[in-house]
């Protein structure tokens, strides 16, 4: 089980860095803070950070897991490293741009808005909630909520918020960089799917019929 002190260095020393990346892919400081969308994207990240810190979960195996599935964690941490850096050079290069500042802030209001749907399953899942693929103690199915419609919302939230740093950039390469984050999702999917069912049997399936995987009536 990952401790707490661990677990807020991991955060800070985490998201410190991500945005750091990005301060220089966008040439510095004085470039990255000189655009107000930016400055309000940070706002907006560091107010996540601080939800975060509230809201549970944790990194444990827990009573089974799919051990097959931890490469998933590295294809995730390769985007996001890329969507640190790629988007904010892009900008600063004028490299594949979407024109105009109104884009900037359909990506804030998108990171902002999809924020919400990233940390409230885990809120709400507490330390059931694990950033492996693995049924916890005393695991209980969800089932109400936002869970009542989709199985997934916290992946609906990363693609959307991952989405909306890159538009926040103008960025077509982060419309590009949010793509490469389905593959892996959809087979992070799977593997959740696949081992709740295993745990929960007819519960699951009975739920995953009357639900939708990431947006209701379509997928």
């Amino acid at each position: 089980m990952i401790t707490l002190t661990v677990r807020l260095a991991l955060i800070f020393v985490g998201t410190g860095a991500y945005l750091g990346v990005a301060i220089f892919g966008q040439g510095g400081l004085a470039a990255f803070f000189s655009h107000g969308a930016l400055i309000a994207l940070t706002g907006v990240l560091c107010v996540m950070v601080v939800a975060s810190l509230f809201a549970g979960g944790n990194l444990s195996s827990g009573v089974r897991e799919d051990c097959g599935n931890r490469g998933v964690l590295a294809a995730f941490a390769l985007v996001g490293l890329l969507d640190a850096y790629f988007p904010a050079w892009a900008d600063r290069n004028d490299f594949w741009i979407i024109d105009g500042e109104t884009i900037r802030w359909v990506g804030v209001v998108l990171f902002a808005a999809d924020g919400a749907p990233r940390l409230w399953p885990v809120h709400v899942l507490g330390q059931r909630f694990s950033g492996l693929v693995a049924i916890q103690p005393d695991h209980t199915l969800v089932t109400s909520g936002v869970y009542r419609f989709i199985r997934n919302p916290s992946y609906l939230g990363m693609i959307v918020t991952t989405l909306g740093w890159g538009l926040a950039f103008r960025s077509g390469v982060g419309v590009v960089l949010t793509m490469l984050l389905i593959p892996p999702l959809i087979a992070r999917m799977d593997a959740e799917e696949a081992l709740l069912k295993a745990w929960f049997g007819d519960e699951y399936e009975a739920y995953r019929a009357r639900t939708a995987r990431l947006i209701p009536w379509l997928y």
